[in-house]
């Protein structure tokens, strides 16, 4: 219990997926606008990671090495991940048409993001068992929700704010992100 632990803070703080590793830049910066759209973003994230790594870890210890094929491993991840991705979409579109059209492009961006198929490398690459694998991909996807969450309430206060020409638009959100990984940096002293 002790060893879950430690993997769902480390992935979550320590070594956050976008900030410690820069994985999943592409919705970071492109849905972060909106605290509510960045949370809807977040809570898919969290199904996809959470549900994949559950799946790949399933295919990978009881198929793919039985069988000694395990160098299909990323195109197998990547039809899986793209299957879920596929389905949350269907789901968003039905149940939620608002937080489906906010998420526009980016949800089914999701499937080329590539934090999600790192969780998926990275159990394989850790040797974790499924439940290890469940544990980092939800403490990962949960670390993603924290980072972008964060990121959108920055963002939805500096857009009011008087910045200087220079700063307005991307630089302020890089700088922001910048300033974010510092932040996150000061948990890497919790190891």
């Amino acid at each position: 219990m002790k060893e879950l632990l430690m993997i769902a803070v480390g992935t979550a703080f320590i070594n956050n997926v976008v900030l410690s590793q820069f994985l999943g830049l592409c919705p970071f910066l492109g849905v972060s606008k909106k605290v509510n759209t960045a949370a809807g973003m977040g809570g898919a994230v969290i199904f996809v990671i959470t549900i994949s790594s559950l799946l790949t870890a399933l295919i990978y210890q009881f198929i793919l090495v039985p069988l000694n094929v395990v160098y299909l491993q990323t195109i197998v991840f990547i039809l899986v991940i793209a299957a879920l991705v596929q389905l949350v979409e269907m789901f968003l579109k039905k149940c939620s048409p608002a937080l489906y059209n906010a998420l526009g492009v980016y949800l089914p961006l999701i499937t080329t993001n590539c934090a999600v198929l790192g969780v998926a490398l990275i159990n394989v690459q850790k040797s974790y068992n499924v439940l290890e694998s469940v544990v980092n991909g939800l403490a990962t996807a949960v670390g993603f929700t924290i980072s972008i969450v964060l990121m959108a309430g920055i963002r939805e206060k500096t857009e009011y704010n008087d910045v200087p020409e220079a700063f307005q638009g991307s630089p302020i959100v890089l700088l922001t992100a910048c300033l974010m990984a510092i932040a996150f940096f000061g948990f890497s002293s919790l190891k």
